[in-house]
Order: C-alpha cells, then sequence, then structure tokens
C-alpha cells in the first residue's frame, strides 16, 4: 500500500469547503444582535425548571395521551386495587374506550357491575385520559379451528360461557 498523506494533513479538504461556501454561500447561524429596543428581560426570555420543561415538550410533541395511557398500564394495581388486578388486566385504549380481559367470566360480570365506579375512579386518577366506556372481556375459548385437517361448521356449543 502506498503511503499515501492523511487528510488533516493535505490542503485539499479545505481548498474544496472554501471552493463550495463561495459557491452555494455561507448557510451557518450567526449571532443575533440585540437591537436598542430588545430587552433581555422580556417575558418568556427566564429559563423554565426541569419539570416545566418537561410539561412543555409534552404538550407540543402530543404525548400527552400516551404517556397518560402508559400511566394506566403502570399504575394499574395502585388505581383498582390487588383483588382486581389479580384478576383483570388493561389490554388497549382507544376512542376513549377502555379494553380490559379478566381470567373468568365471573371476573368480567363484577367489573360489568362495577364499570361506572371504575370510570369515575380512573378519570379522578389520571385527570389526562378521557375514558368515556369500558369494556370487559373474558377469558377466551380456545380455538377448534387449528391443524391441516379441520371440518368446516360451527363446532362446539355451549361449553364456554
Amino acid at each position: 500500500m502506498a503511503n499515501r498523506p492523511l487528510a488533516r494533513q493535505s490542503e485539499e479538504p479545505s481548498a474544496v469547503f472554501e471552493r463550495l461556501r463561495k459557491v452555494f454561500g455561507d448557510k451557518r447561524p450567526r449571532r443575533r444582535e440585540f437591537t436598542e429596543n430588545e430587552d433581555a428581560f422580556t417575558p418568556g426570555r427566564d429559563p423554565l425548571h426541569l419539570g416545566g420543561a418537561f410539561d412543555q415538550l409534552t404538550e407540543e410533541m402530543g404525548w400527552v395521551g400516551s404517556l397518560a395511557e402508559a400511566d394506566l398500564l403502570v399504575r394499574w394495581r395502585e388505581i383498582v386495587g390487588d383483588n382486581i388486578a389479580d384478576h383483570a388486566t388493561p389490554v388497549g385504549l382507544s376512542d376513549e374506550t377502555l379494553t380490559i380481559v379478566t381470567d373468568s367470566s365471573a371476573w368480567a360480570t363484577q367489573l360489568r357491575l362495577m364499570r361506572n365506579d371504575l370510570i369515575v375512579n380512573l378519570t379522578q386518577t389520571v385527570p389526562q385520559l378521557t375514558i368515556s366506556q369500558i369494556v370487559v372481556k373474558g377469558p377466551g375459548a380456545p380455538s377448534w379451528k387449528s391443524g391441516p385437517k379441520s371440518v368446516p361448521g360451527r363446532g362446539p356449543r355451549d361449553t364456554y360461557g
């Protein structure tokens, strides 16, 4: 391999850069100079606290809803209590509808009866969320439509309910 000079030892890169800067102009941002009528103490120029800066960032980026949904999922046990959290899990939130899956049909029935209390509790605990409806689903029945030789038809009835 031949001895080639390193790029920083060569004058070629800086010459190319200067040539391109002359052709396309210098687009680097310049320091803004204050005018006579501008004051460094105008409102809005003070630095924010870290919490305020994060609040402003999440609001500007539209992350408030996603963060509130994540907060609901993380704090589910704290919000509804250990007894309900042991048997029910939130699986989705879309169009102001919270979907909850339970591990038995008895728990699904119980949560359907408690639906209004859950909505009030959730809106008080996580006010950024707008939940107007709760859909409670029981455990799903196993699918009998698997395998290469499945037979079309209605399948078993009144087994799971």
